[in-house]
């Protein structure tokens, strides 16, 4: 154990990182937003679509898997783009990163007060969302393995959820359940189930990059993983192909069931349950509390992202404290290991944006969200980048690259190609704003850009930063 992480508890355990890896990927874009994907592309543009950005996202969990079983940390991406490209890479990844997790954890806190009005409409759902946060702040506050077995347990639920739903679907596609429902005309829709060309797939890109994004946890989790020489790989190696066959199964089934032009799939919201296509399925299935158990199946799922965020954000604020990038007093342990003033301050950011929103603060609120919106695709082009420098820095400096516990296949193709896609789907957020010069939806749009600019010139300029170089890069440390 190095000196960084001599006080954290390596206390989770193999079976936690892999559901943490599992889970954060699995909430309501798959719950709700597939659905919209279907309609905007068609059937097979949707899978094609989300086949696309899992692939991606299974070369970003290598590279990051190999940074991570070589050397465990919880600053995870933010450190190694500090070490292996630029310190001031690092330094603006892991300000963006802490901050997309702080935003993210108000917007879950304000998500679960519009869920639980599916029950009680006519309580505020500002007590629901302050219990949540209370809730999730005690569950960080105690210890990371009671994190992890929170995150478990939830993610569990998602999955048997995930299960049952793709059950359920064939048995209705192949008649064991009675149904009028025409499959074949359904998978058939538009030029042979494509919708919209190429500008409705890239949308569904879009879609799909954000209900991947959570995956690259792993790499932060890999800091307190009990064995992260192998319980990093193993995650890695398990989570693609069951989010794989979870994604694309599931949108097939969809896709087969529910028809691409239904209006309850173009209308997908948190807000309203009711057009969730899983409750769709379960409903034709004839399941009666379809919609109850769906909703709650959600509330689960944006529990569990906020839990993720309050872990993930204090978890990098506490790495970028211990070198200097954040004041010392984020460094602070509990006795039970847990970066205490990090994660009142990441609890305090979510709380001001709650507040905000339910003051009346709206717009304050809503160039919060969008301030941190593409911040998880600009962590994915820092992890591609740094993984890059990593195994050239190896090879230049004699290391043998059979030495590494773990080596992430496809190199220099997977980090390369990732790189690409996720530049790709940043640009794609909202091409026709430029098309129309439309410089308020640009800004609204693509704000999480600049600010990281901001964060990487400022540092380069104070601190007079170069690019690393190859033989110079630092490969002991954190090991």
């Amino acid at each position: 154990m190095t000196e960084e992480n001599a006080g954290i508890k390596r206390n989770l355990k193999t079976r936690h990182v892999s559901m943490i890896a599992l889970g954060g990927s699995i909430g309501t874009g798959l719950f709700v937003a597939s659905g919209a994907t279907v309609a905007q592309a068609g059937p097979l543009g949707a899978i094609v679509a989300y086949l696309a950005i899992g692939v991606m996202v299974y070369f970003l969990m290598t590279s990051l898997g190999e940074m991570a079983t070589y050397a465990p940390t919880s600053g995870s991406f933010s450190d190694y783009a500090g070490k292996y490209v630029d310190p001031a890479l690092g330094f603006a990844m892991g300000w963006n990163y802490w901050f997309n997790w702080a935003i993210t954890l108000a917007v879950d806190i304000v998500a679960v007060g519009l869920v639980t009005k599916f029950w009680f409409p006519n309580t505020p759902g500002w007590i629901f969302s302050s219990i949540a946060l209370v809730l999730i702040f005690l569950i960080n506050l105690f210890s990371v393995g009671a994190f992890g077995e929170t995150e478990f347990w939830l993610s569990m639920i998602k999955v048997i959820t995930i299960i049952a739903f793709l059950i359920i679907g064939i048995a209705t596609i192949f008649g064991v359940i009675h149904s009028n429902i025409d499959v074949m005309k359904n998978l058939s829709v538009g030029n042979h189930g494509f919708v919209g060309g190429p500008q409705a797939i890239l949308s569904v890109f879009v879609v799909a990059g954000f209900s991947f994004q959570g995956t690259e946890l792993i790499g932060i989790t890999a800091g307190e993983a009990k064995d992260p020489d192998k319980s990093v790989p193993k995650a890695i190696n398990q989570v693609f192909w069951r989010i794989l066959l979870f994604y694309i199964l599931a949108i097939f089934v969809i896709s087969a069931l529910v028809y691409y032009q239904d209006p309850r799939l173009l209308s997908s919201s948190t807000e309203n349950i009711a057009v969730s296509p899983f409750t769709i399925v379960f409903k034709n299935a004839g399941i009666a509390f379809a919609a109850s158990l769906m909703n709650a199946v959600i509330l689960t799922s944006i529990v569990s992202s906020a839990n993720s965020g309050s872990y993930a954000s204090t978890r990098m604020l506490y790495a970028m404290a211990r070198k200097g990038d954040a004041p010392k007093i984020f460094s602070r342990l509990s006795t039970r290991g847990v970066p205490v003033f990090a994660l009142i301050l990441t609890t305090l950011i979510g709380l001001l944006a709650f507040i905000s929103n339910t003051k009346g603060g709206s717009v304050a609120y809503t160039w919060l969200v969008n301030a941190s919106g593409l911040t998880g695709f600009i962590a994915w082009v820092g992890i591609a980048i740094s993984h890059y420098r990593f195994r050239r820095a190896y090879v230049a400096q004699g290391k043998d690259l059979n030495d590494l516990k773990y080596k992430a296949k496809w190199f220099p193709f997977g980090p390369i190609f990732a790189l690409i896609i996720s530049i790709g789907v940043i640009i794609g957020q909202d091409p026709a704003s430029f098309t129309n010069l439309n410089l308020e939806k640009i800004a609204i749009t693509y704000l999480s850009v600049p600010l990281f600019i901001v964060l990487f010139v400022w540092y380069k300029i104070t601190h007079k930063t170069k690019m690393i170089k190859l033989e110079d890069v630092d490969l002991e440390q954190h090991r």
